[in-house]
């Protein structure tokens, strides 16, 4: 008896399988995050990756089955990338910091329509989904939290915790910078948002500890 697996089965299958569950969360995201999520039908997210409506429930039990892996995903991605800035940068706290605002500069920057997803869909998510998000969110800032207190040893810890806040809140104001085509370009943008971040730690640095 042949061993060999049929065409489109097995390993060979699970790529493309995973390839096309990211089209359609890619999609889903684009739409959501423009016309709401109740403004969308599961039809219409088929349509934008070429396949039927009923074809996604191959992927997806529904829409906010989507909507849960798109916003317990980012915020696990998140972690994850800021836990490898702080292990595999070389280097004083300072240089730490800067690869994880450079991190979120690039999240914020590639992923609009996620941002625009959390700060409008997050009430959506079961409970137990929102409840894991927010975990995920609290590991996150503390991490930061963590560095933000190296560099900056005047802060305390409540102070730190503001500071990173504020500069989570500048660097995902990439939404509403207009769209894609009217920024002054990714460089221009990173640049801007990396000189605002650094300049917001530095703000919240009480003046009495630059006194001599």
């Amino acid at each position: 008896m042949s061993t060999n697996a049929a065409p489109g089965t097995g390993a060979a299958a699970r790529p493309a399988a995973s390839a096309r569950r990211e089209q359609i969360l890619k999609e889903a995201a684009r739409l959501f995050a423009e016309r709401g999520f109740h403004g969308v039908g599961v039809d219409e997210i088929g349509a934008a990756v070429g396949i039927s409506g009923p074809g996604l429930y191959r992927h997806f039990p529904g829409k906010d089955a989507m909507l849960a892996e798109l916003l317990v995903g980012i915020s696990g991605r998140l972690l994850a990338g800021g836990k490898r800035c702080v292990e595999r940068t070389d280097g004083p706290a300072d240089v730490v910091l800067d690869a994880l605002v450079e991190g979120h500069i690039e999240f914020a920057l590639d992923d609009r329509s996620l941002i625009t997803l959390h700060d409008r869909e997050l009430d959506r998510l079961r409970d137990s989904d929102r409840k894991l998000v927010r975990q995920l969110q609290r590991q996150y800032v503390e991490l930061w939290v963590e560095v933000v207190r190296e560099v900056y040893p005047a802060l305390v810890e409540s102070e730190a915790r503001a500071a990173v806040h504020a500069v989570f809140g500048l660097l995902n104001s990439t939404p509403h910078l207009g769209r894609p085509g009217s920024l002054p370009g990714r460089d221009a943008t990173a640049a801007l948002l990396r000189r605002l971040a650094r300049g917001a730690f530095a703000a919240a640095v009480p003046d009495s500890a630059g006194e001599a």
